[in-house]
């Protein structure tokens, strides 16, 4: 294993770090401001390799650093009989919409983070503007009528203020018609590009070429493109998680920690030989990424993540009682096992890629 994958791997633990404890700070602080006790705060799984008592919380590190809980009291509860006799601090006896602020402040943490990130990354490299540098001969483009220098502002329902949103829009197109809106000379005009096809390439093409303009931002702006890059990783994760509706989803699209430190290791050995500010800005463009996409996956409404639990509380509030704990138990009990399964093939898969 050389150097540069050493550094990689404490880059990937450095970084999902700081997104666990961020993910799992969201979740306590919201339970102890509600008062829910917390009797664990892990940052791992696994055996225990230290712990620190504060309070009335063990905050914990496991052997395996690749993930993280806050274990509220009374959670794992599964009988009505144990539930009846817990103490008044316990998740399940505080009010219905304290326990949903409480798991939503996980993914909230996520957003919060990311959104951190991304304001240093645009104070520092600015942002680039949904300008067209060039439109290619005979493509959709130019057939459509737009021209090198204008600004789209809109594609289909989308509000477009990156450039990489334009690419976005192309790469995940599977040859729909695009109503793009431009500017050009202080008019708006609305056209329809029908992407084309590239044999070579293998996927659909508008026709533009280049990265949009760059922009360097004032304090003011920073705030607001800050804002679109989050908006932009948004519609990265739910138009990837898209793919798996629309038969465009493969297995090789799944990555897990090896996959992760795949990509961290590409990323600093192509960001390094331009300086450490380069590096720190590539990584933490990735570390935006990533936390975004855990804040999204976790509220997908799934058993045994958060989204999964919210499910639940939503159907209390709603019914004025709570689902029986024993039948909501079965169920996260299940969905953790499938999320056990996936785990293992996403391991499995990402390892198998190393060796292709």
């Amino acid at each position: 294993m050389g150097s540069n994958w050493i550094v990689s791997i404490l880059i990937f633990l450095v970084i999902l770090g700081v997104i666990v404890v961020s993910h799992e700070f969201g979740h306590f602080i919201i339970a102890r401001r509600n008062g829910i006790r917390v009797n664990e705060f892990d940052i791992g799984f696994g055996p225990t390799l230290l712990k620190k008592r504060i309070g009335e919380t063990d905050f914990c590190l496991k052997i395996l650093p690749l993930g993280g809980a806050c274990i509220f009291e009374g959670m794992d509860a599964l009988e009505q009989e144990e539930r009846d006799s817990l103490a008044p601090d316990a998740f399940p006896n505080a009010p219905v919409g304290a326990r949903i602020a409480t798991v939503l402040a996980g993914p909230a943490a996520n957003f919060i983070i990311g959104y951190i990130f991304a304001l240093i990354i645009v104070a520092f490299c600015g942002t680039d503007l949904p300008i067209i540098n060039k439109v290619m001969d005979d493509s959709a483009a130019m057939e459509a009528g737009l021209q090198d220098g204008d600004r789209i502002v809109k594609i289909g329902n989308e509000s477009i203020h990156l450039y990489r949103e334009v690419s976005l829009a192309s790469m995940m197109n599977y040859g729909e018609p695009l109503e793009i809106t431009y500017e050009r000379d202080g008019a708006r005009n609305t056209v329809t590009v029908t992407p084309k096809f590239d044999e070579e390439a293998g996927r659909y093409y508008i026709g533009i070429l280049g990265a949009g303009q760059a922009h360097k931002c004032n304090a003011i702006e920073v705030f607001q493109y800050g804002f679109y890059e989050i908006e932009y990783w948004m519609r990265v994760t739910l138009k990837s998680i898209g793919t798996i509706f629309t038969g465009h989803f493969s297995k090789d699209d799944v990555s897990g920690p090896v996959g992760v430190v795949q990509v961290v290791n590409d990323t600093y050995t192509e960001a390094q030989p331009y300086g450490p500010m380069v590096v720190i800005m590539s990584l933490l463009n990735l570390s935006t990424l990533l936390t975004i996409n855990l804040g999204i996956i976790n509220l997908l409404p799934l058993p045994a993540l958060d989204g999964g639990r919210l499910v639940f509380l939503v159907i209390e509030a709603i019914r004025g009682k709570p689902i029986p704990p024993e039948k909501e138990g079965m169920v996260h009990l299940a969905g953790f096992m499938a999320l056990m399964a996936l785990m293992v093939f996403v391991l499995f898969n990402d390892i198998s890629r190393l060796f292709r």
